[in-house]
């Protein structure tokens, strides 16, 4: 037999085998085609094909993580938002990911951008950049629900960034100022209605007590003598010579 002819049919045999055997990873799964008609999955291992007959395509059923392109969302208080996420997904059905879809990942990619868009454009700025955890459970719940035709999973999502324009910045940095000075008026005028209610307190015990009142001033004048000044000015009170008087007056009238 000719070199050639040999050679030939070494290639036939080679490709027969090539086309026969496959071996699967232990993450791989093999959609098996007969005829092109659907057969059955096969994997992970060993894997026999009989030639021309039966093809097959490999499936990766490992966790995919995909960024989301930034999106421009207009949120529902009208304000013009960039948002950019990232999701987190595996095929779970090679079946469905192979034959109900064209590109699972393209697929995947673009209806996830459509409902980033879709789900925070229902809800207001301040809702994205402090209830970011709960808009990421949403979408990711939305978007399980919608793939789950094609046999994906996904697992989680993630927002990355909320970008604002210049003017917005310098608009929430103004309100977070405003609502700070309106809680410190606030606070104030707390503490002086505390402090008012309890002056008021202090002012009726001490008039129901006379001996109190008078305690109190002499005990005020004692600090003002304490201060380094040559000089004091102070009021006398009647409270302080009314029981004086009351004494001279009752001493006139035992002598009368």
């Amino acid at each position: 037999m000719p070199i050639t002819a040999i050679g030939l049919v070494l290639a036939l045999v080679l490709v027969i085998l090539f086309n026969t055997i496959k071996i699967m990873k232990e993450y791989e799964r093999a959609v098996v085609f007969m005829l092109g008609r659907f057969q059955t999955v096969k994997g992970p291992g060993l894997i026999i094909l009989i030639p021309f007959i039966q093809t097959m395509t490999k499936v990766d059923l490992r966790v995919v993580v995909m960024d989301v392109p930034t999106q421009d969302v207009i949120s529902r208080d009208n304000v013009s938002v960039k948002v950019n996420a990232v999701i987190y997904f595996r095929i779970v059905d090679p079946e469905k990911a192979v034959i109900r879809v064209a590109n699972v990942y393209e697929a995947t990619s673009q209806l996830s951008q459509t409902t980033l868009r879709s789900v925070l454009g229902q809800h207001e700025l301040d809702d994205m950049l402090a209830e970011r955890e709960k808009l990421n459970v949403d979408i990711q719940g939305l978007l399980d629900k919608r793939t789950d035709n094609w046999g994906i999973k996904v697992a989680n999502v993630e927002i990355k960034h909320v970008d604002l324009d210049e003017s917005m910045i310098r608009a929430i940095a103004q309100q977070a100022e405003a609502e700070r000075s309106r809680r410190a008026k606030i606070i104030n005028a707390e503490g002086e209605k505390q402090a008012a209610t309890q002056l008021a307190e202090a002012a009726r015990m001490l008039a129901s007590e006379e001996q109190a009142l008078q305690l109190r001033y002499l005990q005020t004048l004692k600090d003002i003598a304490g201060e380094k000044t040559n000089t004091i000015v102070f009021p006398l009170p009647l409270d302080l010579i009314e029981p004086l008087l009351k004494l001279q007056t009752k001493a006139k009238e035992r002598n009368v």
